[in-house]
This record gives structure tokens, C-alpha cells and sequence, in this order.
């Protein structure tokens, strides 16, 4: 590397987008993933400086697929979709509904409303109102577009 390693880190913020690609194939022998100019940036930016002053060392590297593997589950499972749009364990959601407030609490896995366990908010928001609806959308974190 005949430039400096902050040379090459500034270079890479100006760089047309097949510089970046250029670059990508040189560092990592490989072709660029088909990621957007920020990861390409910054993946560059750690390569380099990776390249320059070293990687982890390996203990690091162990220690980390360990800490991995015990707040992550096992390897090649992935968590639930449902699980991880929850929101945060304790949340309470609040709801008015023909004058009337209701409050529900966000638990691990379920929720409680009036001191009972439900499975899904669309259940409560039937308990509620009497008839059917999307437990997202009642209680406003989803809107009616599809964005959640």
C-alpha cells in the first residue's frame, strides 16, 4: 500500500461506484455484494485499516462466536418474525375505544389485558371491540399501508 492508510479511507468517500467494485475485488478477492455504497464504504474503510495494522486475533474472534452462540440460540436458527416485531417486555399499549381507555402490557411472549394472558393483540382487540381486527393496526403500530 504505497498510500496512507487515511489517504485511502478519504478516497473511498469520493470514489465513483465501480472504483468501490474495483477496489472490493482487489481487497477481498472476490465480487461485491450487491449492497448500497455505505456498506461497500465501510466494509472498504475496515478492510484497509484491517490490512494496515491487523485483524482480531484469534482469541477475540473465539470469544465472540461463543458470546455468539450463547445469546443467540443455536447456530443456523433464526428468530421468529413475530418475536421480533414485539415490542419491548413491559411496554404498555394504550387504546381508547368508545370513551373508554385500555391498556395492555407487552409481556416475553404474549400480552396481558385486565390482568388475563392473550396470545395475540388481535385477540384483545376482539375482546374489546366484539369483532375482528388486526391487533397491529387497532393499536396504532401498524398503519393501513403495510408499514410496520
Amino acid at each position: 500500500m504505497t498510500d496512507t492508510v487515511l489517504a485511502q479511507l478519504a478516497a473511498l468517500k469520493n470514489a465513483p461506484a465501480p472504483a468501490l467494485k474495483a477496489k472490493w475485488r482487489a481487497l477481498f478477492d472476490s465480487e461485491p455484494p450487491p449492497y448500497n455504497r455505505r456498506f461497500l464504504e465501510s466494509r472498504l474503510a475496515y478492510r484497509i485499516q484491517e490490512l494496515a495494522y491487523g485483524g482480531l486475533k484469534k482469541e477475540t474472534v473465539e470469544r465472540l462466536r461463543v458470546l455468539g452462540k450463547q445469546y443467540d440460540g443455536r447456530p443456523g436458527t433464526k428468530p421468529k418474525d413475530a418475536n421480533r416485531r414485539l415490542p419491548i417486555a413491559g411496554t404498555r399499549l394504550i387504546r381508547e375505544w368508545q370513551g373508554v381507555e385500555h391498556c395492555v402490557t407487552v409481556r416475553g411472549d404474549d400480552f396481558e389485558y385486565l390482568g388475563q394472558p392473550y396470545k395475540s393483540l388481535s385477540a384483545i382487540a376482539r375482546e374489546i371491540t366484539g369483532v375482528r381486527w388486526n391487533g397491529w393496526v387497532f393499536f396504532g403500530l401498524k398503519n393501513l399501508r403495510g408499514a410496520a
